[in-house]
């Protein structure tokens, strides 16, 4: 039965894994000359899962942040050539944000920052540790309780 002080603790460490974590990943980043700020990251990596441009209020929803938030976050992706704003072809009047071939190809080296990130962190674990960790993990993050 876990106490108070364990739970904690374990709070603490899993803050401390994900700093850790964000660190490497931006070193990463960092080599590849990619410059992007982690909400630019996550408004991409949520981009990518529409299968046709969403309106700048449907990303709003979907990261839980003010309208105006993405306005700023699209307004420098847009100057870094990641996104691009289309008019939506059915009300001219909508505006949709849509993924260029600069915003794929730094999803992918986000990606690679991410795996190379976390493979740097696992180094020190075995395989069987891995997958004891892989299971645990996927039953926090797939578990009863509130997501995001």
């Amino acid at each position: 039965m876990s106490t108070p002080d364990a739970d904690g603790l374990l709070a603490e460490q899993l803050l401390r894994l994900t700093r850790r974590l964000h660190r490497s990943q931006k070193r990463q980043l960092e080599s590849a000359d990619v410059a992007i700020t982690p909400a630019q990251s996550r408004l991409l990596r949520t981009l990518a899962h529409y299968e046709t441009p969403p309106r700048m209020a449907d990303l709003a929803q979907r990261l839980e942040v003010v309208p105006r938030a993405v306005t700023s976050l699209v307004d420098g992706l847009e100057a870094g050539g990641c996104v691009r704003r289309v008019p939506d072809p059915t009300n001219r009047r909508v505006i949709r944000i849509e993924l260029t071939d600069c915003g794929r190809a730094t999803l992918r080296t986000l990606r690679e920052a991410r795996r190379a990130a976390a493979q740097d962190i696992l180094a020190p674990l075995t395989a069987e540790q891995r997958d004891v960790l892989g299971g645990l993990l996927s039953a926090l993050v797939d578990g009863p309780g509130p997501r995001c």
